[in-house]
This record gives structure tokens, C-alpha cells and sequence, in this order.
């Protein structure tokens, strides 16, 4: 069990940190919530302490013997402060020790992640990208927020990412450190392919696979954070957009193939998650097929789908990294990174990122496991862990063989 600091400031964003507590909690995390006295204009404290089981108070001079404006801070495994409004964002980045929580910031060893909430004009406030700025060169993770709709009739970024996405990635920063959240994406654009195509046999029926998109998800997901533009192509998934990120939904290979050649044009990075149906039914009826009429198929002839990843390969622009994944398993010819490494050869992808998926593995899960074998030879093994945890590791591995932004 770890002990997590959620730091709450006062913007009306304030009540969705409770489902964010409860993520924490549900996950067996000690929780203390320190919120500013603004917060408690929009929730009360008598929730975050039912919610916690810890008592909740703003000021210093409460818990006086205990010292508790420098022991919540000192104890802690996690900081996380969601909404960090402008003003909050403003006086960490001072130092400023003014109430409890900032306070616990100026004592805290250990992670910090800032999740931003504020309309957009101060969140684009040159103000506030500076104190933003400065609390990443000091080690702090700051999210960037969410666009949709805020207070009122407005709408862009300043929204307060979805508690599960902020539980997600906070957790990753608990288990593996600021690094996994680099902010080493800002000015790429990144494309992704995730889910699993649908072929039609008629309105009713179709081909299809296990894929649930889960994994593609969670590198949107943490590529958004890491300060990427990501535009997400996914395929029959049933899943919240990830925050920051543009979702272009596909249902077959075709639409698939269509929409990631349009949208890779401009890409820096484009990562092939989706599992595309190798092939699809040759005609598609247009009525149901029914048992025992004359329309009943005693065959379905198949045909080949395009080879998508290996299109982008030969269509990538100059410096564009080209990303695929194998779904495979081991046979009578072959172990599973055997397969894999023919496959590399034969996409000519810069890197694959390899699931072994026997006895149904990795499918629809919430955790996973993969090599990542590069052009160059190098391997990467990122064991067994969340599907965002895996997502960190296998940006990480991008970022390493990314060329220099261009400085401007």
C-alpha cells in the first residue's frame, strides 16, 4: 500500500477529484487529501473523509504537535494535485507555503503530478505556460488538460482530464517515476491504429478479432501526456476518447488503410496497434444469410486485405518512425520472437512491438507484457505490468530513436 497526497485546489473541476480519490482507494492506496480552502467551496470536507478515512483540513495550524505541513509531505509516496488551477499552479511554482497543500508541496521528495483545470484563456496565458514550464524543469509532472466543454457555454483546452485517465497515469508516475511521463513529446505528432477491424459477410454477421484496443488506448493516452498531438484511428472500440487526443473512428481494413495514409502524411511517429483482418469475405450479402433458404453459402471465399503497415513503411515521410505490432505465438517451426523478427524484416518497420498472445494472453486485459525489437537490432523487454505502464516503456523506446526537433 502507498501513501498518495491528492492535493485539491478550487475550481469547480474540484468534484471529480472524489472519483479520482475513490480510484485510488478502490486500488488499496492510502489516501490523504489536502485541499485548498477554495476547494471546500465546491466540496465539502466531510466527502473527502468519508471518501479517505483521513481526516481533511487547509490550514497549518491544524495537527500542530504532529507538524503535519511538513510530515504529509515528508511521508508521502505520491503527490497529485487535480484540478491545479492557475492560481495553485502560480504559487508552487513561487514556492510559496501559504496553506497546507502548498505547504506539503515544498516538503515533498517524492513524484508530483499537476493535473491542470482553468478556462482556456488562462491556461494559454503566457503567465501560466511559464509557471508550467518551470515546475517541469524542476521534476513535476504537469498533464496537459483535456479540451471540451467548461463552465458556461465554453469550450477548448482547460478541461480536467476523466478520473480514470488521471488515476492511470498518476499510477504509473507512483510505480515507475516523472521519467515514465517525460515531456519529451511536445511538437510531434503521432498517429495510432487501435482495435480490431470488422469484414461484413452480411448486415448481421462479420469477421472479426479479440483485439480490444486497450493497449492502442493507453499509448494515445500517454503519448497526450508526454506532449504529443495524437491523432487515434480505432477500430470497433468501446472506450472513452483518451484526453488530448483526436479520435477517428473505422469499423474495416479498408476504412482503416484509408484513414491512417491520410492522416500519417504529417506524422512524426505512426504506430500500427490495430489487428487487422488479413483477409475479408469476397461478396457481402445484402440480406441476412439464413439457414436452409437458398441463399445459404456452403463456402465464404476469402480475399486479402491490404497490408497497411507495410503501405505506411513505403509511403513514410523522410524521418518519420514507422511502429508495428505482432500478435504471435509460437508453432512446430518457430518460437514467438523467431516469427517476430521475420516480420520486422519483411514490414521494414523501424520498430515492432511484440505480444505473445498463447493461451490468451494479452487480449481485453488490463495488464501486458512485450519485446520491442528495433531495424538496428537492439531488444527491448518491458515485463509484465498495466497497459499504460507498457505504453511509457515503449514511448521511451520511440523517443531514444526520434531525430532532434528542428530549432526554430
Amino acid at each position: 500500500m502507498s501513501s498518495i497526497v491528492l492535493g485539491v485546489s478550487g475550481g469547480v473541476a474540484a468534484y471529480k477529484a472524489a472519483f479520482v480519490l475513490r480510484a485510488f482507494t478502490e486500488a488499496g492506496h492510502d489516501v490523504r487529501v489536502v485541499p485548498t480552502p477554495g476547494a471546500l467551496h465546491f466540496v465539502g470536507a466531510a466527502t473527502f473523509e468519508a471518501l479517505s478515512g483521513n481526516p481533511v483540513t487547509t490550514d497549518v495550524w491544524s495537527d500542530v504537535p504532529d507538524v503535519a505541513h511538513v510530515r504529509i509531505g515528508q511521508n508521502a509516496d505520491l503527490v497529485v494535485v487535480a484540478p491545479a488551477t492557475a492560481d495553485l499552479l502560480a504559487r508552487a511554482a513561487m514556492g510559496r507555503a501559504d496553506d497546507l497543500l502548498t505547504a506539503t508541496l515544498l516538503t515533498a521528495s517524492c513524484p508530483v503530478v499537476f493535473v491542470p483545470a482553468m478556462h482556456t484563456e488562462m491556461w494559454l496565458h503566457p503567465a501560466t505556460q511559464d509557471n508550467v514550464a518551470t515546475l517541469r524543469r524542476r521534476g513535476a509532472v504537469v498533464l496537459p488538460p483535456a479540451v471540451g466543454r467548461l463552465t458556461g457555454p465554453d469550450t477548448g483546452p482547460g478541461r480536467l482530464p476523466e478520473p480514470a485517465d488521471i488515476a492511470a497515469l498518476a499510477t504509473v508516475v507512483l510505480h515507475h517515476g516523472t521519467a515514465a511521463l517525460a515531456h519529451d513529446l511536445t511538437g510531434r505528432r503521432v498517429v495510432i491504429s487501435a482495435g480490431g477491424t470488422r469484414e461484413p459477410l452480411d448486415p448481421v454477421r462479420f469477421l472479426g478479432n479479440r483485439s480490444s484496443g486497450k493497449q492502442g488506448w493507453a499509448l494515445a493516452r500517454v503519448a497526450a501526456a508526454r506532449g504529443a498531438e495524437v491523432v487515434l484511428v480505432g477500430a470497433n472500440v468501446d472506450l472513452p476518447a483518451p484526453f488530448g487526443v483526436h479520435v477517428v473512428p473505422v469499423g474495416t481494413a479498408e476504412e482503416l488503410r484509408t484513414a491512417m495514409v491520410a492522416e500519417a502524411q504529417e506524422a512524426d511517429v505512426v504506430v500500427m496497434a490495430a489487428a487487422v483482418a488479413d483477409f475479408r469475405p469476397e461478396t457481402v450479402a445484402v440480406s441476412k444469410l439464413k439457414k436452409g433458404s437458398s441463399a445459404e453459402p456452403t463456402a465464404v471465399p476469402l480475399v486479402r486485405n491490404p497490408d497497411v503497415l507495410a503501405e505506411l513503411v513505403t509511403k513514410r515521410a523522410p524521418g518519420q518512425l514507422v511502429v508495428g505490432f505482432a500478435a504471435e505465438t509460437g508453432d512446430d517451426d518457430a518460437d514467438v520472437l523467431t516469427h517476430a523478427r521475420a516480420k520486422l524484416a519483411r514490414k521494414g518497420c523501424d520498430l515492432l512491438v511484440v505480444n505473445d498472445v498463447s493461451d490468451g494472453q494479452v487480449f481485453g486485459r488490463a495488464d501486458n507484457a512485450v519485446t520491442v525489437l528495433a531495424a538496428d537490432g537492439s531488444v527491448t523487454e518491458l515485463s509484465h505490468d498495466s497497459k499504460d505502464a507498457v505504453a511509457a516503456g515503449i514511448w521511451a523506446t520511440i523517443a531514444s530513436q526520434l531525430p532532434p526537433e528542428p530549432q526554430s
